[in-house]
Protein backbone atom coordinates (compact mmCIF):
# COMPACT_ATOMS: atom_id res chain seq x y z
CA UNK A 1 0.00 0.00 0.00
CA UNK A 2 0.90 3.46 -0.80
CA UNK A 3 1.69 5.99 2.57
CA UNK A 4 -0.54 7.82 4.10
CA UNK A 5 0.20 11.57 4.87
CA UNK A 6 -0.13 13.53 7.56
CA UNK A 7 0.94 16.84 7.22
CA UNK A 8 -0.28 20.61 8.53
CA UNK A 9 0.63 23.07 11.19
CA UNK A 10 2.35 22.44 14.61
CA UNK A 11 -0.02 21.54 17.49
CA UNK A 12 -2.88 20.15 14.63
CA UNK A 13 -2.47 16.42 15.98
CA UNK A 14 -0.31 14.55 13.03
CA UNK A 15 2.18 12.51 14.70
CA UNK A 16 -0.33 11.51 17.82
CA UNK A 17 -3.02 10.68 15.06
CA UNK A 18 0.11 9.20 12.84
CA UNK A 19 0.62 6.54 15.46
CA UNK A 20 -3.12 5.47 16.10
CA UNK A 21 -3.45 5.37 12.52
CA UNK A 22 -0.49 3.24 12.03
CA UNK A 23 -1.23 0.86 14.69
CA UNK A 24 -4.99 0.53 13.48
CA UNK A 25 -3.73 -0.02 9.86
CA UNK A 26 -0.48 -2.74 10.82
CA UNK A 27 1.61 0.17 9.40
CA UNK A 28 4.75 1.26 10.05
CA UNK A 29 5.05 5.01 11.07
CA UNK A 30 7.71 8.02 11.07
CA UNK A 31 7.83 11.44 11.68
CA UNK A 32 9.74 13.29 9.68
CA UNK A 33 11.15 15.84 12.93
CA UNK A 34 12.67 12.48 14.25
CA UNK A 35 14.37 11.15 11.18
CA UNK A 36 15.99 14.67 10.68
CA UNK A 37 17.25 14.80 14.38
CA UNK A 38 18.76 11.44 14.06
CA UNK A 39 20.36 12.76 10.38
CA UNK A 40 21.52 15.82 12.44
CA UNK A 41 23.51 13.50 15.02
CA UNK A 42 21.07 13.32 17.74
CA UNK A 43 20.38 17.12 17.81
CA UNK A 44 16.64 18.13 18.87
CA UNK A 45 14.84 20.56 16.43
CA UNK A 46 15.20 23.09 18.00
CA UNK A 47 19.11 22.65 18.34
CA UNK A 48 19.61 22.51 14.54
CA UNK A 49 17.51 25.70 14.05
CA UNK A 50 19.59 27.32 16.40
CA UNK A 51 23.00 26.11 15.73
CA UNK A 52 22.43 25.88 11.85
CA UNK A 53 19.27 28.02 11.25
CA UNK A 54 16.17 26.83 9.59
CA UNK A 55 17.41 26.61 5.90
CA UNK A 56 19.83 23.63 6.81
CA UNK A 57 16.73 22.30 8.84
CA UNK A 58 14.64 22.39 5.11
CA UNK A 59 17.44 20.77 3.24
CA UNK A 60 17.83 17.48 5.79
CA UNK A 61 13.93 17.63 5.72
CA UNK A 62 14.12 16.91 1.65
CA UNK A 63 16.31 14.53 2.01
CA UNK A 64 14.06 12.49 4.85
CA UNK A 65 11.04 13.15 2.63
CA UNK A 66 13.03 11.87 -0.45
CA UNK A 67 13.74 8.38 1.56
CA UNK A 68 10.68 8.25 2.88
CA UNK A 69 9.18 7.91 -0.49
CA UNK A 70 11.11 5.10 -1.22
CA UNK A 71 8.81 3.38 1.37
CA UNK A 72 5.26 1.84 1.48
CA UNK A 73 2.79 0.45 3.82
CA UNK A 74 3.83 3.55 6.43
CA UNK A 75 1.47 6.65 7.80
CA UNK A 76 4.31 9.61 7.54
CA UNK A 77 3.70 12.49 9.88
CA UNK A 78 5.43 15.88 8.15
CA UNK A 79 6.56 19.05 10.07
CA UNK A 80 4.29 21.73 9.72
CA UNK A 81 6.72 23.34 6.57
CA UNK A 82 7.41 20.21 4.92
CA UNK A 83 4.85 20.63 2.27
CA UNK A 84 5.70 24.82 1.35
CA UNK A 85 8.42 22.90 -0.21
CA UNK A 86 6.95 22.35 -4.02
CA UNK A 87 9.18 18.95 -4.67
CA UNK A 88 8.37 18.13 -1.45
CA UNK A 89 4.82 18.28 -2.15
CA UNK A 90 5.46 16.64 -5.36
CA UNK A 91 7.56 13.81 -3.90
CA UNK A 92 5.01 13.07 -1.57
CA UNK A 93 1.74 13.83 -3.75
CA UNK A 94 3.44 10.78 -6.73
CA UNK A 95 4.57 7.94 -3.74
CA UNK A 96 1.26 8.50 -1.41
CA UNK A 97 -2.45 7.40 -1.38
CA UNK A 98 -3.57 10.32 0.26
CA UNK A 99 -2.01 13.55 2.01
CA UNK A 100 -4.27 14.73 4.76
CA UNK A 101 -3.66 18.34 6.23
CA UNK A 102 -4.55 18.98 9.95
CA UNK A 103 -5.87 22.66 10.93
CA UNK A 104 -6.75 24.34 13.80
CA UNK A 105 -7.86 27.65 15.02
CA UNK A 106 -4.85 29.71 15.96
CA UNK A 107 -6.26 30.07 19.50
CA UNK A 108 -6.11 26.21 20.37
CA UNK A 109 -2.57 25.89 18.36
CA UNK A 110 -1.10 28.32 21.09
CA UNK A 111 -3.24 26.35 24.06
CA UNK A 112 -1.64 22.82 22.81
CA UNK A 113 1.60 24.07 22.59
CA UNK A 114 2.12 26.57 25.27
CA UNK A 115 3.61 23.76 27.66
CA UNK A 116 6.53 22.56 25.14
CA UNK A 117 8.83 25.95 25.85
CA UNK A 118 11.91 25.36 23.53
CA UNK A 119 10.55 22.72 21.73
CA UNK A 120 8.89 24.88 18.94
CA UNK A 121 11.92 27.04 17.13
CA UNK A 122 9.45 28.85 14.67
CA UNK A 123 7.44 30.15 17.73
CA UNK A 124 10.38 32.31 19.76
CA UNK A 125 8.40 35.39 18.87
CA UNK A 126 7.20 38.40 21.85
CA UNK A 127 3.53 37.44 20.48
CA UNK A 128 3.22 33.38 19.43
CA UNK A 129 -0.12 33.91 18.85
CA UNK A 130 0.50 36.67 15.83
CA UNK A 131 3.40 34.38 14.67
CA UNK A 132 1.23 31.12 14.67
CA UNK A 133 -1.40 33.69 12.42
CA UNK A 134 1.44 34.64 10.41
CA UNK A 135 3.10 31.68 9.71
CA UNK A 136 -0.35 29.92 8.90
CA UNK A 137 -1.11 32.59 6.61
CA UNK A 138 1.54 31.78 4.66
CA UNK A 139 1.37 28.35 4.61
CA UNK A 140 -2.22 28.37 3.82
CA UNK A 141 -1.55 27.98 0.09
CA UNK A 142 0.27 25.10 0.06
CA UNK A 143 -2.20 23.51 2.96
CA UNK A 144 -4.46 23.57 0.67
CA UNK A 145 -3.34 21.47 -1.70
CA UNK A 146 -3.32 18.19 0.23
CA UNK A 147 -6.11 15.75 -0.65
CA UNK A 148 -7.77 16.49 2.46
CA UNK A 149 -7.90 19.32 4.86
CA UNK A 150 -9.34 18.51 8.60
CA UNK A 151 -9.85 21.58 11.19
CA UNK A 152 -8.79 19.24 14.61
CA UNK A 153 -9.96 22.40 16.92
CA UNK A 154 -12.81 20.36 18.85
CA UNK A 155 -11.64 16.78 18.15
CA UNK A 156 -9.74 14.48 20.63
CA UNK A 157 -7.28 11.97 18.91
CA UNK A 158 -9.22 9.19 18.76
CA UNK A 159 -12.09 11.07 17.46
CA UNK A 160 -9.95 12.77 14.44
CA UNK A 161 -8.30 9.10 13.83
CA UNK A 162 -12.19 7.51 13.16
CA UNK A 163 -12.92 11.12 10.88
CA UNK A 164 -9.67 9.54 9.27
CA UNK A 165 -10.57 6.16 8.77
CA UNK A 166 -13.73 6.96 7.21
CA UNK A 167 -12.09 9.01 4.59
CA UNK A 168 -9.97 6.41 3.75
CA UNK A 169 -12.85 3.69 3.60
CA UNK A 170 -14.63 6.42 1.27
CA UNK A 171 -11.50 6.51 -0.75
CA UNK A 172 -11.03 2.96 -0.95
CA UNK A 173 -7.55 2.79 1.12
CA UNK A 174 -6.30 0.50 3.16
CA UNK A 175 -8.48 -1.60 4.35
CA UNK A 176 -12.62 -1.70 4.17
Amino acid sequence: MKNIVITGFMGTGKSTVGKILSEEYGLDFVDTDVLIEEKAGGKKVTEIFDEYGEAYFRSLEKEVIKDIAAKENTVVATGGGAIVNSENLSLLKRRSAIIICLTARPDTILKRIRNEEGVRPLLKAADPLKKIEGLLDRRREAYLKADVLIDTSDLTPQELAERIKVILKEKNIGRN
